[in-house]
């Protein structure tokens, strides 16, 4: 089987997940991360150095580290945190690390290359925009509309999502992002946090328009149910699928998965396999949840799955 060119949109725990599973069927993969992050270990590093939030790249390079064993240590290092009762508590040795790189005037890309030989890095992890963004929501509860600034501030905030934008609103895609994009074969978006780690891959122009251009398959990876804690919880994945839509109306997937949490219900399978099929695209429900929790992938059922599209599309 054909190993495909993968660029895979996201950020955290989701991307993480994405990035883990795919790499058992492809190691030409391409992350491109949300840099919007203001919480933490990041936030502090934000408030202290103008750089980009290095906390969603720091989760790829471990995700994408060499399978030996000097890949796998190092990644256990990257993602190590201090505990301490002194400013160095909670930081990650990979945020402080990636921090000092570019402090040193270093190119953000270049950093993360290099970083990225020292894992044995699978593929590639790179900044969905050149400049640390900021992500602003407008919600309306109770009837009263409020916007909210912040990445950690949106992802607290409750009441009806309304709209989202990046701050600022003209940010720049780096080169090598537009390049992978034209590469690819596939293109994933998703999981993760919705309107902070997957919506703003939507808001960097040039970005949305090679997404747009792109011939790859495109996949869209839902999470794993709508009632999982969090921001845009209690919604379902119609209106999570609507807010994409309505930020980039002429982007259209080729598959959209969904667990089969989502569709225990027939009118809800029928409601959401038409609602895919109306933009062109095919809805593929199965059991993605890893046993006993209630909000993560199963990163060996996801790898599964990607394993069946690629099966899919060589016979396509």
């Amino acid at each position: 089987m054909a190993s495909p060119r993968v660029v895979a949109l996201g950020g955290g725990h989701g991307l993480f997940a994405t990035l883990t599973a795919l790499r058992s069927i492809t190691s030409d993969i391409t992350a491109v991360v949300t840099v919007a992050d203001n919480g933490g270990s990041s936030g502090r590093l934000r408030d202290e150095f103008p750089i980009i939030p290095p906390g969603d790249l720091r989760m790829a390079l471990a995700a994408l580290c060499g399978d030996d064993e000097w890949g796998r240590s190092w990644a256990e290092i990257m993602q190590y945190r201090f505990t301490s009762d002194g400013p160095l508590d909670g930081h990650a040795v990979g945020n402080l690390l990636l921090a000092a790189l570019w402090d040193r005037d270093e190119d953000p890309v270049e950093g993360l290359d290099r970083v990225g030989a020292l894992l044995k890095v699978v593929g590639r992890v790179l900044p969905m925009a050149s400049q640390p963004l900021d992500i602003q929501a407008t919600f309306i509860e109770n009837g009263i509309e409020k916007t909210v600034r912040g990445q950690k501030e949106v992802a607290t905030t409750t009441g009806n999502f309304q709209s989202l934008e990046l701050i600022p609103a003209n940010a720049q895609s780096r080169s090598e992002t537009l390049d992978a994009i034209a590469q690819a074969e596939w293109i994933t978006m998703g999981p993760g946090s919705w309107i902070s780690s997957v919506l703003p891959h939507l808001l960097v122009p040039q970005q949305l328009s090679a997404l747009v251009a792109s011939r790859a398959k495109k996949i869209l990876l839902l999470n794993l149910d709508d009632r999982q804690s969090g921001e845009f919880a209690g919604l379902s994945a119609i209106e999570h699928m609507n807010a994409v839509q309505k930020l980039a109306p002429e982007l259209h997937f080729d598959y959209v998965v969904a667990d089969s949490s989502l569709v225990e219900k027939s009118d809800a399978a029928s409601l959401l396999r038409e609602k895919v099929s109306t933009q062109g695209g095919e809805l593929l429900v199965q059991d993605l949840r890893l046993a006993g929790e209630s909000i993560h992938h199963d990163t060996k059922k996801l790898a599964c799955l990607f394993a069946h599209i690629a099966q899919q599309t060589l016979v396509g």
